[in-house]
This record gives C-alpha cells, sequence and structure tokens, in this order.
C-alpha cells in the first residue's frame, strides 16, 4: 500500500510538471506582449527566455525584460537588446567668407563713415587701422563683421 502511494503521487507530480506552460506557448505569449515594439524577437528553451533586437533606448530594453518575466513559466530572461546609437548631430552649414574683391568695395563704403578709419583686406582678413571714438566701435566692428570675412582684426586706437 505504502508503494502504491509513492507511485500515485510520484505520477501525479509528473502530471502537474508536464501540465506546466510549453516552451512554444511561452514565447508565443511573451511574443505577443511585445508586438508593439518592431524588430524584437524571442526564443524560449527550458523556461529560459531569450530576448534580442534593436531597442530605442534603455527604458526599451528594460520593458522588454519585464514582459518577459512577467509570463508564467519563465525560469529566467537573457536579455541581448542593444540599444540604438543616437541619429548623428546636424552639423552647422559651413560659414560663408566672401571674397577679397567684395570685402574691398564693402568695407570701404563701411568705413566711409568713420572719419580717421582705414581698412586693408588680404586673404579675407580686414584690418582696421586708425583712430576711432569708444563708442562708435561696436557699430564698427558689428558692420564689418557682417560683410562675412575669415576675421577681422583691430589695430584702432581710441580716442
Amino acid at each position: 500500500m505504502k508503494i502504491k502511494s509513492i507511485l500515485l503521487g510520484m505520477c501525479l507530480a509528473l502530471s502537474l510538471v508536464a501540465c506546466g506552460p510549453k516552451d512554444a506557448d511561452i514565447q508565443k505569449e511573451i511574443a505577443a506582449k511585445m508586438g508593439d515594439m518592431p524588430g524584437m524577437e524571442v526564443t524560449v528553451k527550458d523556461g529560459v527566455a531569450t530576448i534580442s533586437g534593436i531597442c530605442k533606448d534603455a527604458a526599451c530594453k528594460e520593458s522588454c525584460e519585464n514582459i518577459a518575466k512577467g509570463i508564467k513559466g519563465v525560469k529566467s530572461v537573457v536579455n541581448n537588446c542593444e540599444i540604438k546609437a543616437p541619429e548623428p548631430v546636424a552639423t552647422a552649414a559651413p560659414v560663408e567668407i566672401n571674397a577679397d574683391s567684395v570685402l574691398n568695395t564693402s568695407v570701404s563704403e563701411v568705413v566711409k563713415t568713420y572719419s580717421g578709419v582705414t581698412a586693408s583686406v588680404k586673404d579675407g582678413v580686414v584690418t582696421l587701422t586708425g583712430d576711432i571714438k569708444k563708442s562708435q566701435l561696436p557699430n564698427l566692428i558689428k558692420s564689418v563683421q557682417e560683410l562675412k570675412p575669415k576675421k577681422v582684426e583691430n589695430k584702432l586706437t581710441i580716442k
């Protein structure tokens, strides 16, 4: 009688284990719950869920793992998801530098309104010389910089 009870108990235990979710069913359930996460893949073997794919960020990776952990029959999760590299930042447009001929004409027009100031242009560099009132300097420098030279060298003497 004792042996029958032991055998009956073992059969019952085996049948309960056999009734647990199958790997294929676990895999389908995880895949269904991760359906709104394109590119994610899951495999299940012996109750171990392995997830892989490209996530947009760490929160996505964590969410995939939590989904898998929440499925009945999952013993552990191997999270092989990779986080997508950020998109490169757009670089600024190249700086436009006017040719010396354009700068010479434009700079001459600007400095003629400032008595005592002269300008020369060479290789895109505007050099300002002469005397100027302190109050006039910011406007002159701003006006010359708006002409898009490579550089403005201020060799002015402030009166």
